[in-house]
């Protein structure tokens, strides 16, 4: 009797364990690369492997069209990528830094396609949690 509550002790320590260690992400991996990088490979890529863990809970996409701004919360956006999941676009992505601190990097994303360019202004924010994506301005040249 006291193998079978020694092995049931130790197999609930190993569930416990093992459901603490299932959670997305961890902060220490929401690095700016890995950020921006998780950012990258949901938009050029389809891939939504951490997307929802790199993006604030209040992140804007703003996209300039015309003369007119059209903005998005988090939810819209998660929705449109879960719509064009693994969907591979034809384009080239350059990454450059425009501005960077200990708790604020901005991060031009150049997606250059065959007659035009999408630069993505990507704002990230070292928050408690990590480096998470907070505005992301895009414009089309």
């Amino acid at each position: 009797m006291k193998t079978l509550k020694s092995i049931m002790l130790g197999m609930s320590l190993l569930l416990v364990f093992s459901a603490a260690n299932a959670t997305e992400t961890p902060a220490v991996a929401l690095t700016k690369n890995y950020t921006i990088n998780t950012y990258i490979d949901a938009m050029t890529h389809g891939k939504l492997n951490g997307i929802n863990n790199v993006l604030d809970q209040n992140a804007k996409f703003s996209i300039l069209r015309g003369k007119k701004v059209v903005s998005y919360g988090k939810q819209e956006v998660i929705d449109h990528l879960q719509i064009n999941k693994d969907v591979e676009m034809d384009c080239t992505t350059n990454t450059s830094i425009v501005e960077s601190n200990a708790d604020y990097t901005l991060v031009k994303v150049d997606m250059n396609y065959h007659n035009s360019i999408q630069s993505n202004y990507v704002t990230i924010i070292n928050t408690g949690e990590g480096w998470k994506i907070t505005n992301v301005y895009s414009v089309f040249k």
